[in-house]
């Protein structure tokens, strides 16, 4: 059977096509697995931190808000969001770097990516339906799933999916606002979550204007920073409404209610979907400022570091030993590479089971 091929006969059903698509990827069980996925800090360090699952979740409340406010479908950009992060491996973006290091060691030149991943999940991986593979999603969703991350045409995609999805062309809008609301929740909620881990203060982020701007208004409620837990409540509540209100004011009339757009548009700047350029130059400020205090701390660096070690010391056992996978991967091998099925089943633990599996294996996870 051809990898990606999609399946349309469906009994006839109560919901939208799209609201069927968010169903099944929320009764998926690489959905399920987003609760024990990191986020930016180890899921075992805290029941407060976010998670891969209560980022999407956040990703789809604000997805959704957006599409309202301009007319759009919110079901298309609900099933968006809460697909986007499925394809994501234990230990957050240093363990897909170091998934992709393994393959491309072994002659993978396409190695491994996340939001590729994610369309994998669901249209080839997830296995519910005897006849096929996949999910059975609408064009649009998976569409939406593999390019909702400008730009869509990268060295790692197989031409037989520029063929079917056409990478030289924008999705539909509701893709669009997914990739803009997922900035804005990970913005916040990462902010949210250094403040209350200690490794960042908002004296460290005050350069910046936007939260300058943000803080002021949190000020204006007569709260103050003594109030830790409600200082950041508000703080994170400004700042996405700050955000939302921003991009709804600039895009509303870019947007053309219920259209998917065609034509091949040269840059980001071109979306219709966005913040005006002032915003768009604090964002990035914002976003760099964040990756040098916080994501590069030397707490989160090691914790990285130690999760490094445990994907390519499971990627090396497995290929070893293959005859540790479980059966539903183990079966696989008699129809498809070793090493990408493998990966997969890397990609597919949460950080506590890849810790624990590591643990089996070498006795000396840190």
């Amino acid at each position: 059977m051809q990898a990606y091929e999609r399946f349309y006969d469906i009994d006839k059903d109560f919901r939208s096509p799209y609201a069927r698509d968010r169903d099944r990827i929320i009764h998926s069980g690489s959905f399920r697995k987003l609760e024990y996925k990191t986020q930016v800090f180890l899921n075992q360090e805290g029941d407060f931190f976010r998670t891969r699952l209560t980022h999407s979740i956040e990703v789809s409340q604000i997805a959704r808000s957006i599409t309202s406010n301009l007319g759009l479908d919110e079901s298309l950009a609900e099933a968006i969001a809460l697909a986007h992060d499925l394809g994501h491996t234990p230990f957050g973006h240093v363990g897909g770097d170091t998934l992709d290091e393994c393959l491309k060691e072994d002659g993978f030149v396409r190695g491994f990516e996340h939001n590729f991943q994610s369309f994998r999940v669901v249209s080839l991986l997830e296995k519910r339906y005897k006849a096929f593979h996949g999910l059975n999603l609408t064009f649009a969703t998976l569409e939406g799933i593999l390019k909702h991350s400008y730009p869509y045409k990268k060295s790692f995609l197989p031409e037989q999916i520029n063929e079917q999805f056409n990478l030289d062309t924008h999705p539909s809008i509701e893709a669009m606002v997914v990739d803009r609301a997922d900035e804005i929740a990970y913005i916040s909620h990462d902010i949210d979550d250094g403040v209350n881990s200690g490794l960042i203060s908002f004296r460290d982020l005050k350069e910046n204007e936007l939260i300058q701007e943000i803080l002021e208004k949190v000020a204006n409620e007569g709260i103050s920073e003594d109030d830790d837990e409600m200082f950041r409540y508000r703080f994170s509540s400004h700042l996405i409404n700050h955000l939302v209100y921003s991009l709804l004011e600039y895009s509303k009339d870019k947007v053309q209610t219920g259209t998917v757009l065609s034509a091949t548009l040269d840059s980001r700047s071109e979306i219709p979907i966005g913040f005006e350029p002032k915003l768009e130059t604090e964002i990035k400020k914002l976003k760099k400022l964040l990756f040098t205090k916080l994501y590069q701390h030397k707490n989160i660096v090691r914790k990285m570091y130690a999760g490094k070690q445990a994907i390519k010391g499971l990627y090396n056992g497995l290929t070893e030993e293959e005859k540790m996978l479980p059966q539903f991967y183990y079966k696989q091998l008699e129809s498809r590479n070793k090493h990408r099925v493998i990966a997969d089943y890397i990609a597919s633990m949460s950080d506590r089971y890849a810790i624990s599996f590591y643990n089996e294996m070498y006795g000396k996870y840190n």
